[in-house]
């Protein structure tokens, strides 16, 4: 068991609600999560799961009004994040916790040049200047895969493609160093080389700094490469906690045998794949039982109570009646 030391990152029990006019979207409903230095925790679900939420719950970016973090806490390196001012979160944020956005067009200032973007996070948390902080923002530039950077530090977002968008959002991110690197979906709009040279920065980052990163994304194979550690998400709940073997080798929770079982195996012919039925739920007026009973092919009477998360055999959790120590199943 790791020292208490060693834990980086641990959220306990989070809720992050949004208050609409059609009621309030449970967006993250109880959530606990750990991220040890170094270490690598991959976040999996559907869109509409509460990834992307959770992410931005971390970073204190929930727009209020209407999100909300309700409840439970942020533990990062021992500070409570959600105690934080306005302005020591700022010092964190960016330098010491860092995040690339899903959609990079929209995270990236429109009236500057990229290369200014880049420069004013090492001015303010690296303590660069002129001269040296310009070059630090192109050799970034060129780190990403982005190609003249030179030119491209000159350039504004608009002028930009979307991998190329996402490869300064990247730079940014990357820029301080940072302790934490959470990334949403950062090979989304890259093409397959690309995406090998970015997971490839993200993997020496760890060697390299020792920084530890959460990863969002819907790419099973990307998850299967680079992380540790799977939370995989339903309806704003986490539905199974384990070491990235066992989820591949073993999934428990049928939600996440449903996941595995959809993705394609290369060499093998079917007339169809595997789908999970139905549609995820309202997460305004979410079921009272087990919030995946709907669409499990193995329901009984008891999935209509919410289940609470059980321990199995070697740490791993997951959310579901099958696995209580006195389950039985109709």
């Amino acid at each position: 068991m790791a020292a208490h030391s060693d834990v980086l990152l641990e959220v306990r029990g989070l809720k992050t609600y949004f208050y609409t006019e059609a009621g309030v979207v449970r967006a993250v409903d109880g959530i606990d999560l750990k991220v040890r230095r170094g270490e690598a925790l991959g976040i999996v679900g559907e869109s509409g799961c509460g990834k992307s939420v959770t992410s931005l719950s971390i970073m204190r970016l929930i727009q209020d009004p209407p999100g909300r973090i309700v409840e439970g806490e942020i533990i990062f390196d021992g500070m409570n994040i959600r105690s934080l001012s306005d302005e020591e979160m700022r010092h964190i944020r960016g330098n010491r916790v860092s995040m690339i956005f899903q959609q990079p067009t929209t995270c990236l200032n429109p009236v500057f040049k990229v290369g200014d973007q880049i420069i004013e996070a090492l001015e303010i948390h690296q303590g660069l200047r002129g001269e040296e902080a310009r070059r630090r923002a192109v050799e970034l530039l060129s780190l990403v895969g982005l190609p003249d950077p030179e030119r491209r530090i000159n350039q504004y977002p608009h002028e930009l493609s979307g991998g190329q968008a996402q490869r300064v959002m990247i730079a940014m991110a990357l820029a301080c160093n940072p302790e934490l690197l959470i990334a949403d979906e950062p090979t989304t709009a890259l093409d397959v080389t690309i995406q090998a040279q970015i997971l490839d920065l993200m993997r020496e980052l760890r060697e390299k700094i020792n920084t530890a990163i959460i990863l969002i994304t819907h790419d099973m194979g990307v998850v299967a490469e680079m992380v540790d550690t799977v939370a995989v998400m339903y309806a704003g709940q986490v539905v199974e906690y384990a070491d990235v073997r066992s989820i591949f080798a073993e999934p428990k929770h049928p939600y996440t045998q449903g996941l595995l079982a959809s993705i394609p195996v290369l060499g093998e012919i079917v007339d169809e794949l595997a789908t999970i039925p139905g549609t995820v739920p309202s997460l305004i007026n979410p079921p009272t039982g087990c919030r995946f009973a709907d669409r499990c092919a193995q329901r009984f009477a008891r999935c209509d109570e919410p289940p609470p998360m059980f321990t199995l055999n070697g740490g791993r959790q997951v959310r579901c009646w099958l696995y209580a120590p006195d389950a039985q199943p109709a």
